[in-house]
């Protein structure tokens, strides 16, 4: 487009926030022209200027009444709780990163509000399609109301569909290791599950993970030859990805040499030759880094295969891409 893609930030967490620290780098093609969330004001300002992974914002955060401004730029920022209260008209994809798109009345009210498409940051029942980047992004054709799936769904799929198109996938084993979130409690503290009630930060935690169910939707042909499971652990930020799989084909070279040929020229997929830790990828903005180090392989047809992804980062850095995508048909439209 020749004009900046008109963005409006729909929730101000730890998405929301991540999103507007990509689009403030500047070079994204994005804009953010207007903020909402129910939260304070001053607590927004704050947590932009101070966070806890990434660091303090690389310039000064102001604020004032319906107002928060950096880097010379001033962007409305209101607390409705229904977005059909405000006129979006001019903007070109609502990021909704509220986590509360599971309904259609709430996914589509951004539509209603008077913008061109919704990009739902996380899994949701009421999208037209979900789509992740390097798995099926044939299917966003001109669905307006699109959800970027999981952040592990993310690291999983595009490394998937290379290895099938690749090698043939026979069977595949893929265990999470995911770092706690905000849905866990800090303290023991009744929740959806025996396990996922007991203290984030103390123990690894057996639970289970929506990608189970994503990644078969966007890769309907693994149906039968994929099973995933997930352990969340005591890290704050940078999670990973353990998968077993069984190939169709022998692997007639060494696993790494194969690799590096598969993802070359991959943007969504990296390749790390260091003997690395999770927090060596913090803000790293591919969805999966393959850690060659830790790849191994047994006869002629099983890889184990590491890779590391920050869960943040990385799955926000798809969502700046997937509107740029989104908000580029209704200009070929035209």
């Amino acid at each position: 487009m020749t004009r900046p893609v008109r963005i409006f930030l729909n929730g101000f967490g730890r998405i929301g926030r991540t999103l507007f620290r990509q689009i403030a780098r500047g070079g994204s093609g994005l804009q953010v022209v207007g903020i909402n969330d129910i939260a304070a004001l001053d607590t927004c300002a704050y947590l932009l200027r101070y966070d806890s992974v990434y660091g303090p914002f690389p310039a000064p955060v102001t604020h004032g009444p319906g107002w928060l401004e950096t880097q010379g730029t001033r962007v409305p920022f209101t607390q409705e709780r229904d977005l059909r209260a405000l006129d979006l008209t001019g903007v070109d994809v609502v990021l909704e990163c509220t986590g509360r798109a599971q309904s259609r009345e709430i996914a589509e009210a951004g539509l209603q509000a008077g913008a061109g498409a919704v990009l739902i940051s996380g899994p949701s029942p009421a999208a037209d399609v979900t789509v992740v980047l390097g798995a099926n992004e044939q299917d966003l054709r001109d669905a307006r109301i699109v959800s970027n799936a999981s952040c592990t769904t993310n690291a999983i799929a595009p490394l998937l569909r290379a290895l099938d198109l690749g090698l043939g996938i026979e069977q595949a084993h893929v265990t999470t290791i995911h770092c706690y979130t905000g849905s866990q409690p800090t303290v023991d503290a009744p929740g959806p599950s025996p396990e996922r009630s007991r203290a984030a930060a103390v123990s690894m935690i057996p639970t289970t993970t929506s990608a189970a169910g994503q990644v078969i939707g966007v890769l309907p042909e693994l149906q039968g030859r994929l099973s995933i499971a997930a352990v969340r652990v005591p890290c704050i930020s940078v999670s990973a990805i353990d998968a077993v799989i069984h190939t169709c084909e022998d692997i007639d070279e060494p696993v790494t040499d194969f690799l590096r040929e598969a993802f070359a020229d991959s943007p969504l997929i990296g390749l790390c030759d260091d003997p690395c830790v999770s927090t060596d990828f913090r803000a790293r903005p591919e969805s999966l880094v393959l850690a060659l180090p830790e790849t191994m392989a047994t006869g002629a047809r099983q890889l184990r295969l590491l890779g590391w992804y920050d869960n943040e980062w990385g799955f926000s850095a798809r969502m700046v891409e997937m509107a740029r995508r989104m908000a580029a048909r209704s200009v070929s439209a035209a």
